[in-house]
């Protein structure tokens, strides 16, 4: 029997389907993977819990974060790629949470290492020297804590971080869990791109 011209179109659509589909499948297959290479390695968006880094961050902020600064971690092994940047003081940095290691945390960078930290009068002080870098000076330090008693200075290890919320009577921080180590470290925060009227740098 001879074929109609609407089996032909029939079959030439479902075959010009499969084509499609299989193209679309693709692409969504590299592109998935391009979003995980990219946020495993490069950057990453959080969103801000809690009132620990108020003003600078409020609840509900959602912020860009870069892997690259201080040089990306490599899942599963532990390692990590050199960054162009060392961890600065001052520095809004992500990091996994030391007393829950399922969390991560936001915080400022106060304490690098090989620094002597002390809290007197709601100052930071860095090597019995008071920190006038306006990012941290702004702020009122409480010296609560286990790890941070009054009159109480402490020296920050190789390879680790002391590390502050800005909102300081309301944060759970370096004071009470102590240092964070570099391993742990995830990136720096660059700048807050949702809600609209919040976007801005974070410094």
């Amino acid at each position: 029997m001879e074929k109609t011209s609407s089996d032909n179109n029939y079959k030439f659509k479902k075959h010009f389907a499969r084509i499609n589909w299989k193209e679309w499948r693709d692409a969504a297959i590299w592109a998935l993977l391009l979003a995980i290479f990219v946020r495993t390695l490069f950057f990453e968006p959080y969103k801000i819990p809690t009132t620990s880094m108020v003003p600078t961050l409020i609840p509900g902020d959602k912020i860009f974060v870069s892997k690259v600064h201080y040089g990306p971690r490599i899942p599963f092994v532990g390692w990590r790629i050199k960054g162009f940047t060392a961890i600065k003081r001052g520095d809004i940095v992500v990091f996994i949470a030391p007393p829950d290691r399922s969390k991560c945390y936001v915080k400022r960078a106060i304490g690098i290492p090989g620094d002597k930290v002390s809290i007197m009068d709601g100052k930071i002080f860095i090597n019995d020297q008071p920190v006038k870098d306006p990012k941290i000076s702004k702020n009122y330090y409480y010296d609560f804590g286990d790890y941070f008693k009054s009159n109480k200075s402490i020296i920050v290890p190789k390879g680790s971080y002391f590390m502050l919320g800005d909102n300081s009577a309301f944060s759970k921080d370096s004071r009470y869990w102590g240092f964070v180590s570099q391993k742990d470290i995830i990136g720096k925060s660059l700048f807050i791109w949702w809600p609209l009227n919040r976007v801005q740098l974070t410094e």
